[in-house]
Order: structure tokens, then sequence, then C-alpha cells
């Protein structure tokens, strides 16, 4: 165990434990603390409590002491000049031609290094950015890029409550927030009606799904059956809000009606209602009608015979794909027996021509004998 106090450096920002050290400031009172960036001027938010060693992260950081006019001032001029280094960085940024866009800029307290926020679609090569920076600052540049969630806490705004955006006020996480959240809250998945300023899904979604979840499993799901007071009954809609139920049941032999309870009121059946499941008769449902089948003329002499069968083509095969050296292979073989195809031409010629008597090159044609000879 642990006696801490609770110091935030950024409105809404993340609450850091520093070790009082023998100085007990009330909330809402700046402090000078050391920090891991080097010294840094906060506000208390939490009186000094103990907490568990699992809360903390050791070795503890401790407070230097409590905020005098000097360091407010000191504070307060630190401000006038972000506002400067931001105009300053925003010329850098166009004349570098860079494709990024800046959030934010702070100064440390001890006015040893400045911090660029910046946001981008991919990998930024910012060394020549801040090699122009240090030559105009003198100082340490850094610079961080961060999400749409951070950019949207930095610049605030007002959400589709109308009220100032969660993460600009109060919170200081952010939590995880997935559209099987929306799912079960029963709202629109429009995404312009779930999606905040930063185009992800409202961090609001997370504040009542512990209680949705833990309604959702005292009943069963949609469609199920359940026992009411007034019978055997299927689940139709489910008001978690209300924490009430509608049910369809059978109200005569052939009639339904849906009737609202509260979730205490109805039960999951048991073994002992097994007969009045089985008894429950279930709406039904029209059938459906059957495609049209077009008539197809009978041919003569074949009156009242069978529909004669359709012709079957066979499917053509899809073409095989080939690799590099099947490929190769293949354009070999086919030069090969196009170079064997043209020599067999060339040699059915050639023994066409001594076939026709015009006889072989360096020997001359014999002469005829007459007959009567």
């Amino acid at each position: 165990m642990a006696t801490v106090i609770g110091v935030r450096f950024k409105k809404a920002g993340k609450v850091y434990y520093f070790d009082p050290d023998g100085i007990w400031p009330h909330p809402g009172d700046n402090v000078i603390v050391e920090t891991a960036r080097g010294v840094e001027f906060g506000e208390v938010v939490t009186g000094a409590r103990t907490v568990s060693d699992q809360q903390i992260v050791t070795p503890l950081k401790k407070v230097i002491r409590v905020a005098t006019e000097e360091d407010t001032r000191r504070a307060e001029n630190n401000e006038k000049r972000e506002k400067e280094a931001f105009q300053i960085c925003q010329e850098r940024i166009a004349r570098h031609k860079l494709d990024m866009k800046l959030v934010s800029v702070e100064y440390t307290f001890d006015n040893n290094k400045i911090i660029f926020y910046f946001t981008a679609n991919g990998r930024v090569d910012f060394r020549d950015l801040v090699k122009d920076l240090a030559g105009v600052f003198k100082i340490r540049i850094e610079l961080r890029q961060i999400g749409v969630r951070d950019e949207a806490k930095m610049l605030g705004g007002l959400g589709s409550c109308g009220r100032q955006i969660c993460c600009g006020a109060f919170l200081g996480d952010f939590q995880p927030v997935s559209i099987k959240m929306a799912k079960e809250q029963n709202l629109s998945l429009n995404p312009t009606k779930i999606s905040g300023q930063c185009g992800r899904l409202m961090c609001c979604l997370k504040y009542e799904q512990d209680n949705y979840e833990a309604v959702l499993k005292r009943v069963p799901r949609v469609g199920k059956d359940v026992i009411t007071p007034d019978g055997v009954g299927v689940i139709a809609e489910i008001n978690c809000i209300k924490e009430t139920v509608k049910v369809r049941v059978r109200v005569d032999d052939d009639s339904y009606d849906v009737r609202e309870y509260a979730i205490d009121d109805v039960r999951r059946p048991s073994a002992e209602d097994a007969a009045a499941l089985k008894d429950m008769s279930r709406p039904e449902r029209k059938p459906r009608r059957p495609k049209p089948v077009p008539e197809q003329p009978a041919e003569e002499g074949e009156e009242g015979s069978e529909e004669p069968k359709k012709k079957r083509y066979p499917r053509q095969k899809a073409p095989r794909n080939l690799s590099t050296d099947q490929f190769l292979e293949k354009l070999r073989e086919s030069e090969g027996a196009a170079q064997g195809q043209a020599l067999a031409r060339e040699h059915r010629r050639r023994r066409g021509r001594g076939k026709g008597g015009e006889g072989h090159e360096g020997q001359a044609p014999k002469p005829e004998t007459p007959k009567g000879e």
C-alpha cells in the first residue's frame, strides 16, 4: 500500500499518481512534479489516499513543491509561445510539402523541448523539417504522430447530443467500442448516427453496455419459449431500459396476442413444462406459392406422352493456368512438332519430283525406245 495524490497535466487528460513527500495539496491546487520528461506543471485532481501496489508504477515520482505565482506565469507564457510555434511549424510544413496535419504544440515546463503532435495517413519523412525547426527554436524538437481519436480529444467540439464531446470533457482513457454494442442496444447501424467527431464509434456506447449485458442474461433470446402468467409464449421483443419483454401468447384456439411483461414475471421453461410446450400450436405460416411451369405443346401423335427431356450440352472446361516452366516446355514441344512437319513436307516434295521423271541432279533422263524395235 502506498499514499499517493492524483495529478493531471492536460484538460481531460490521464491521471498520474505521485508521492506527496510530506506535501499535502488539495484538489484544484497546482503543483510542480518530476516526470520522465522532466519537471512538469500539473493540477491536483484527487487528494492524498492509499492505493494498492498493483495500481501504481514503480518507482513512484515525488512532488517537488506547490506551484508559486512565478510558476503559474511561466506556464501561461508557455501557452502563448505554443501558439506562435504552431504557426511557424505550419509554414515549415507547407514549405517542405509534407502530407501531414499539425494538431497541437506543447512546451515542457523547463523549456527544454517542444513536442509537435500531428496526424497523417502513413509514414512521413520529417527529418528535414526537424532540422529546420531546430534551427529556428534552438531547443530539442520532437514530432509525435497521433490517431484520430487523440486529435478529436485535443481539438474538442460538440457531439450529436449537443453537448461537448466526452473525450474532450472528462474521459481520461479510451475504452474499446465494437459494433456488437450497437446491435445489442437496438441502435440504428447507420454510420453517421453512431460515429463521433473522429469518425469512429461513439465512446458513449460503452456507458450502458454493462447494464444491457446484465439484463440480457436474465431472459432468453428473441424467438425462444417462455412461461408467462398467461401461459406459454414466444419472446417477440426485449426492452433492456424498461426491463420488460413483449411475448406472443395464445388467447384462443386460433388467435394470438402480444402482451408486455416484466422480466421477473417470465421464466425459462423447465422439464415440468414440456407437456405445455408440446401442446402449444404455433401460428401456421402461409405456404409459398410454387412457381408456374410453362406448358410445352406435345408433338403430333404423342398426345399424353411425357415431356421430352431437355438436351444437355457439355460444360466447357475452364482454361488451365500453366506455370512458366510448363509454358516453356509446351512451347518447345510445339516448335519441335512444327519443325518435324516442315521436314516431312520437304521430304515428300523431293520424292514427288523424283517420281515425275525430272531425274536427280547430275543424271540425264533415259531415252524412250519404240515398241516395234
